[in-house]
């Protein structure tokens, strides 16, 4: 027999390996079969290398039980987890949107542990309305006259134009057929809602005589406006108003309907943000219904909402449709708990963290980095704190620039791929971006308590 063979008889045999000590204490934590898997696992990996590299020595048992013991606990772990954005993109939408108030947590947990009246009206001690809470707090916050909370805006939009009679002509500008993310597109979802797409205008220029000129009476079912959240055309360019499509609309008896992508409760103008809709402006020029992301701007959960008048909604919230996109009570705890912030506007900018991050000022930004280049001022390849530009992102302001403040960290000689790759492999993996060949901590987006984790993660890549 080679001396392969004989290194191959000794591996351990799961059975033996898994009730030794550490393991059977590993195993009353995940349980046995975590153990048995991650013991499959290891030993099938080390045959492997024993097979292709006969010179290598049989690790000892204990090497083996400690990386079944991490394999286990990996396993264990939720694959969603908690991960630290340092991206400065305060929308992420590859890491969740937009991170809830700590109020709304709490709602959630509460509503989380048991039961909820979400369709029980305690006063009559009867069945009452899914989204009853959230829309008069929706109502009260915009003057709107009624309410309706779906799952997603996308999911609101296609039960706005899937409510039209079959087949009816949606006339919408060329202007605006935006592409959403991950290649939905909005000519895509007015189709498969039953909707006839009707174009007019340019892709620069649409007038409110071009939807005119398209309405045909018997067709014709809406006018569709939709804000170009996630992009800008400039130059040579030209809208029409929703006030000039609401007084259209208004002659030929059409109903408006308006996708704002990303609206907003609270003035932004302050901060020099001046392209995001207005959502009570936008009810009070006219709009039948308006839709929009609860978790971008308004810093909510995920959940579309349309808003306008009771007529419309009312058609909506009774549409068989609603059973199949209706939100569960987690996302209205959460919903409406972030509504109630924006009765004190104050409150609502600092508590709603997306709100928070948008209003932090430079000075502010600039101090809070100087402190975690404080922090990791053993990086001895090199580390310093910065001016930086960062985004809104989540398909909002697509063009505004949120001047920030940042930690650049010089990269080990394995390059900044290697040192972005080993932060995102931290116990709680942040998540930073490559610039100038530079790594980048932008702090607007980093909570201070984070600051002890990237220490730690730093300090085991020096190690």
């Amino acid at each position: 027999m080679d001396e392969r063979q004989e290194k191959l008889r000794k591996i351990p045999k799961v059975d033996e390996l898994i009730e030794r000590p550490a393991l059977a204490e590993t195993a009353r934590k995940y349980g046995r079969a975590a153990v048995t898997r991650a013991a499959r696992g290891v030993l099938a990996q080390l045959r492997d290398a024993l097979l292709s590299n006969p010179d290598m020595p049989l690790p000892p048992a204990d090497v083996l039980e400690a990386r079944i013991c991490e394999l286990a606990g990996q396993g264990a772990r939720p694959r969603m987890r908690r991960v630290i954005n340092a991206t400065g993109v305060v929308l992420h939408t590859n890491i969740g949107r937009a991170p809830l108030a700590e109020q709304a947590l709490e709602d959630i947990a509460e509503a989380a542990r048991g039961y909820v009246n979400i369709e029980y009206d305690i006063e009559r001690g009867g069945r009452g309305e899914r989204s009853q809470y959230v829309a008069e707090l929706l109502r009260e916050l915009t003057g709107a006259e009624a309410a309706l909370v779906v799952n997603n805006n996308a999911a609101a939009v296609f039960l706005l134009l899937h409510a039209l009679r079959p087949g009816a002509e949606v006339i919408v500008s060329r202007g605006e057929l935006v592409e959403i993310g991950a290649a939905f597109r909005i000519p895509d979802i007015m189709t498969l809602a039953g909707a006839t797409l009707r174009e007019v205008g340019t892709t620069n220029r649409t007038r409110a005589r071009d939807y005119e000129a398209a309405i045909c009476p018997g067709q014709t079912g809406a006018l569709f406006k939709v804000h170009t959240s996630n992009f800008k055309v400039e130059g040579f360019t030209e809208e029409t108003s929703l006030e000039e499509l609401a007084v259209l609309g208004k002659a030929h008896g059409l109903p408006v309907y308006y996708d704002l992508g990303s609206g907003t409760l609270l003035p932004l103008e302050p901060l020099g943000i001046h392209s995001v809709p207005h959502i009570a402006a936008c009810i009070a020029k006219g709009a039948d219904a308006v839709t929009f992301s609860a978790d971008k701007l308004l810093g909510g959960p995920q959940a579309g909402v349309l808003m306008g008048k009771a007529e419309t909604i009312a058609k909506l919230a009774r549409h068989p449709l609603m059973r199949v996109l209706r939100p569960g009570k987690l996302t209205l705890a959460a919903l409406e708990s972030t509504l109630r912030l924006y009765r004190d506007a104050g409150r609502a900018a600092r508590e709603i963290p997306v709100l928070a991050m948008l209003h932090i000022s430079l000075e502010e930004l600039q101090a809070k980095a100087e402190r975690l280049a404080e922090r990791l001022a053993f990086w001895h390849y090199g580390v310093r704190a910065l001016r930086e530009e960062g985004r809104a992102g989540g398909g909002a302001l697509p063009t505004q620039v949120l001047l920030s403040a940042a930690v650049e960290l010089t990269p080990t000689p394995a390059g900044a791929d290697a040192l972005e790759q080993a932060l995102r492999g931290a116990e709680v993996p942040i998540i930073s971006r490559i610039a100038r060949d530079m790594v980048l901590l932008d702090v607007r987006t980093m909570d201070e308590a984070d600051f002890p984790i990237v220490e730690a993660c730093l300090r085991r890549v020096l190690a």
